[in-house]
């Protein structure tokens, strides 16, 4: 089991940055992956982005090149950078360990035009 915290959301400018800190309650050695999600306001939940145990990191094709997925003992953090209208959303932290699950809170990113 993992609890996860999130932090690091607000209100930024199109081109702006942010960073999403998910801080977790055992350490990344002991989680198989760890995942970004988020949740845009007209939208289904959509995945972001994934660090898995050994590092390897996957995003999707609309913030590649934008967002980066890093880690370190304890928490996972995504940085977000010029940033766009279309990523406002509640963004989410997943954690996966063996084949279960854990979800964070939400924290709202709002980009404004």
């Amino acid at each position: 089991q993992v609890q996860l915290v999130v932090t690091g959301g607000g209100v930024v400018q199109t081109g702006g940055s942010l960073r999403l800190s998910c801080a977790t309650s055992r350490s990344i050695s002991s989680i198989d992956a760890m995942a970004w999600y988020r949740h845009p306001p007209v939208k289904q939940l959509e995945w972001v982005a994934t660090i898995s145990r050994d590092g390897t990191t996957h995003y999707v094709d609309s913030v590649k090149g934008r967002f980066t997925i890093s880690r370190d003992k304890n928490t996972v953090y995504l940085q977000l950078n010029i940033l766009e209208p279309e990523d406002t959303a509640l963004y989410f932290c997943t954690a996966q360990i063996l084949e279960t699950d854990y979800w964070s809170q939400g924290t709202q990113v709002t980009v404004s035009s």
